[in-house]
């Protein structure tokens, strides 16, 4: 039995350095990928081929590169200072409100396999998170930037939950298959069907976990701005 050659997991250990000294991450990854094809005794022309090759067969991660311009474009003319304006014009709108119908929709759209309809760089930073801040400057106060980052967090945790917990639910899904392979193995069949049914339970009680968390801050947010009006510490 011949030894294992661990050198070509230097890749791993380099972008873990990379990583570590703030590199550019595009940099890193595909540098790591040439050291580890000519350490595993490959020709650069080969190296490179392959990662060519990969990259048309991936080629649909490109368009998640070309939004990031898009956004920042956006941003820089206002986006961000527009969505906050509009929504603190609207009367019912409140933080909870706002996240409560973001985590809906976005549980919903995930359950039917439009998960790149959201995320954190194309709607939670640009749009959720000047909207939730609009909305309490409006109803409640200015925050302060201890609330303003726990503010953040619930909307960067409300995408997280909402994607996560809905897309258990589309029969498509990777992980769905993947117990589905897992129980074929062993002799249990399954439709991806019935596995993805299971999942709408513990998607309604993630869904009416967070939104109960999302409630409780916006509590505390309202306790704390009456202690400051009634010359109170919060």
């Amino acid at each position: 039995m011949s030894p294992i050659d661990y050198w070509p997991l230097i890749g791993v250990a380099w972008v873990v350095a990379g990583f570590v000294l703030r590199q550019n991450p595009a940099l890193v990854v595909v540098s790591a990928g040439i050291v580890t094809g000519l350490v595993a005794g490959r020709h650069l022309v080969e190296v490179l081929d392959l990662l060519g090759e990969a990259f048309i067969k991936q080629r649909y991660l490109a368009l998640v590169l070309l939004l990031l311009p898009l956004i920042a474009l956006l941003e820089r003319h206002g986006l961000k200072q527009h969505a906050e304006n509009w929504i603190a014009r609207l009367r019912g709108a409140t933080p909870a409100r706002l996240l409560t119908t973001y985590l809906a929709a976005r549980q919903l759209l995930a359950t039917l396999g439009l998960t790149s309809l959201g995320g954190h760089p194309q709607t939670v930073r640009p749009l959720l998170v000047p909207m939730a801040e609009g909305a309490a400057r409006a109803k409640l106060r200015p925050l302060s930037e201890e609330e303003r980052q726990k503010l953040l967090a619930l909307c960067a945790a409300t995408d997280n939950v909402g994607l996560f917990f809905g897309e258990d639910v589309f029969i498509a899904f990777g992980a769905v298959l993947l117990m589905q392979g897992f129980y074929a193995e062993n002799g249990i069949v399954l439709e991806p069907l019935h596995i993805a049914l299971w999942g709408i339970p513990t998607a309604l009680c993630a869904f009416a976990i967070h939104a109960a968390r999302i409630h409780r801050f916006q509590y505390r947010l309202q306790r704390a701005t009456r202690a400051l009006a009634e010359g109170q510490p919060p």
